[in-house]
């Protein structure tokens, strides 16, 4: 008996990729400041209008930029995340009780994705012992140190954003921009991936794949994306 083929990855843009996507769900998004931000799919997302979501990601944007433009829209209950500081509307959602927020440590959050990425329910580390994250938390000692127990994430979604990818879904992410994109996507149970350029499987060599397509459910091409800085700072030049 032959196998069914495998189901496409391809989809035809941003609108399809995010199309089931409901309202409660729990969504991890890569990215960093607005560095390798899935820009696209959250704007599809925006215009979708779900609501009550639940993100895991470092930080939520800007007031208009990336993540914050769904802040903007009351899509988000709640924003699992290691750095709020540059978003003045996320100050006043949290502030009135409109918004929930789960502060976690920026190393604490990557193992978190990268564990439950990997199928590890749970993980000691010493990051947040004795600060008011671990009041009510199980910790132990290793070593003669305490350490606070932590879960690994997984969510019900993931959108990345890469470099390239193919029609199997392997990604390779550029310089900065891979940040937390690979852990988002390992621990989302269907990722949706944009990519700069979508190239024919067998076209990226396997030692430079960053997310095997395995990961990856849905892909679609989006390039030409400008790519915004939050604090754009040059070196002064030097008088002759």
């Amino acid at each position: 008996m032959t196998a069914p083929p495998p189901a496409p990855k391809v989809v035809a843009g941003p609108d399809a990729a995010v199309a089931s996507i409901p309202d409660g769900a729990t969504i991890a998004v890569g990215g960093f400041g607005l560095s390798g931000n899935p820009e696209t799919a959250i704007r599809a997302l925006r215009d979708r209008g779900v609501r009550d979501l639940t993100i895991v990601s470092n930080n939520c944007g800007t007031d208009d930029q990336g993540l914050g433009i769904l802040l903007a829209n009351r899509q988000i209950r709640k924003m699992v995340a290691s750095y709020v500081g540059e978003n003045k509307v996320f100050e006043r959602q949290y502030l009135s009780g409109e918004l929930e927020v789960e502060l976690v440590p920026q190393g604490t959050l990557a193992e978190r994705l990268r564990a439950g990425g990997a199928g590890i329910p749970a993980f000691y580390t010493p990051a947040g012992v004795g600060t008011p994250l671990a009041e009510g938390r199980e910790t132990r000692t290793f070593d003669g140190a305490e350490h606070l127990l932590e879960r690994g994430i997984t969510t019900d979604y993931a959108l990345v954003r890469a470099w390239r990818g193919d029609a199997a879904g392997n990604l390779v992410y550029r310089r900065t921009a891979r940040n937390f994109n690979p852990l988002a996507a390992a621990a989302g149970r269907v990722t949706i991936a944009e990519v700069e350029e979508l190239v024919p499987v067998g076209e990226i060599d396997p030692d430079h794949v960053h997310t095997p397509g395995v990961y990856v459910q849905r892909i679609f091409a989006s390039p030409g994306l400008e790519k915004p800085v939050e604090r754009r700072t040059v070196r002064t030049g030097v008088a002759a």
